[in-house]
């Protein structure tokens, strides 16, 4: 799970919504990411006594196609138009994203690609995506990117595959269960939370073994989105041997279950709940019961990003976190590509720029080799700068990243066990 960041200023020194609109304009095709060459007409030469064949002429390779749907909401340099702070942050999102990509794919060229790269403005708009759907340019690409966020996703896809076209169509950023867009071109990069839950399932499994399972409930239905491919999980994990207690505390009150807590073995808390109040009584009522029994913690992925969970009580409670991102920003590969995206930029890389770094090495690779390559995705893993793949085929909803971290709070830091 990757934390949104503080958002630049409109115009900043580089100027960079205008260095978008350009881009746009001009389809996006930097002097390293070759456009494709439209092939020369040759004029056959007759001679009356003896008439000879023009030679043939090789054909030009094809140059593989990317369309790239990202919400700039480009009208919003209109006159009279303005940025709010919601579009402000999705258009810098789509910024860096888009600019770590470019990256990538001007690193493959440097090596012998080549690429056409097209970007198309959704407007955060599901209309506006379902429009794009129509866009020959779009139907005859080899592989689209985006859109990003699921009702513009769903919208796209829907025209799209009711073409009869099976381009592959990468949800870049959201962790949405691809099952509400049920599309089998679909790829999702960003592991959806229901691996999450079965990854956690298993490593409680194998490495505790426990005969039950506290699971401390906040009371939301959205919990149900990671409870249930959890208990799914942990009977299979267990082949049903490990018992689930779940139980919604008020105010904090555990009182009710000390009577099930072990002296001596590991007692296993899942917590779901993303809720701030419900999270910071709940956790201080069990780092006292830690005092006297042995407790471990297994949380929510968005804990990560939430800055008032306080790094001790999750260290004494051994707590533990999925993940799919996990920068090392000591490692040579980081601090090349910071250096290299600062030159290239004008400024620090987020995140969501390293993840479109990562996607354009990935696909840009594979379709740069071979685009038949983008039907094997499960035979091509990969590690990137921020993220891991490793894809599955799922029938009926395409391919899903189902790479997760297991992580523990570690000298006041999150660092990886499994």
């Amino acid at each position: 799970m990757t934390s949104v960041r503080n958002h630049r200023p409109l115009l900043s020194g580089n100027k960079w919504l205008f260095f978008v609109f350009i881009a746009l304009l001009a389809a996006a095709c930097s002097p390293k990411v070759r456009p494709v060459t439209a092939p020369v007409k040759t004029e056959t030469t007759v001679v009356k006594k003896e008439p000879e064949k023009a030679p043939e002429k090789a054909a030009s390779p094809q140059v593989p196609s990317i369309a790239m749907l990202l919400p700039f909401n480009l009208d919003n340099l209109n006159a009279g138009g303005q940025y709010t702070t919601g579009t402000l942050s999705r258009a810098n999102l789509a910024l860096d994203f888009y600019q770590g990509f470019k990256l990538a794919l001007d690193s493959l060229t440097g090596k012998g690609y080549s690429f056409k790269l097209q970007v198309f403005d959704t407007k955060d708009q599901p209309s506006q995506a379902h429009d794009l759907g129509y866009v020959p340019a779009i139907r005859i690409s080899d592989l689209v990117v985006g859109p990003v966020f699921p009702d513009d996703l769903h919208a796209f896809s829907e025209v799209l595959t009711g073409t009869g076209k099976s381009i592959p169509i990468v949800s870049p950023l959201s962790p949405a269960s691809p099952a509400k867009t049920k599309d089998q071109n679909l790829v999702t990069v960003a592991t959806p939370l229901e691996y999450h839950a079965w990854a956690a399932a298993q490593y409680i499994s194998d490495h505790y073994k426990p005969k039950k399972i506290f699971i401390l409930k906040s009371g939301y239905s959205d919990e149900n989105n990671y409870l249930v491919p959890f208990k799914k999980g942990i009977d299979s994990a267990s082949k049903k041997n490990t018992k689930v207690i779940a139980f919604t505390p008020v105010h904090g009150q555990l009182d009710r279950l000390i009577p099930q807590l072990s002296l001596t073995e590991e007692n296993v808390f899942v917590i779901p709940a993303t809720d701030q109040p419900f999270l910071m009584v709940t956790l201080r009522s069990l780092d006292t019961l830690a005092k006297k029994y042995p407790i471990t913690v297994f949380g929510h992925p968005s804990w990560a990003k939430f800055s008032y969970l306080k790094a001790d009580i999750l260290q004494r409670l051994k707590t533990h976190i999925t993940s799919t991102d996990r920068v090392d920003y000591r490692s040579s590969a980081i601090v090349a590509f910071m250096r290299i995206y600062r030159k290239t930029y004008h400024t620090d890389a987020t995140a969501y720029a390293m993840m479109g770094f990562d996607e354009g090495m990935y696909f840009g690779s594979l379709l740069g080799n071979n685009k038949d390559e983008l039907k094997k995705l499960d035979k091509n893993d990969f590690k990137g700068l921020l993220n891991q793949y490793h894809f599955a085929k799922k029938p009926g909803i395409g391919w899903v990243n189902t790479h997760v971290n297991v992580l523990q709070y570690n000298n006041f830091e999150l660092k990886k066990v499994e």
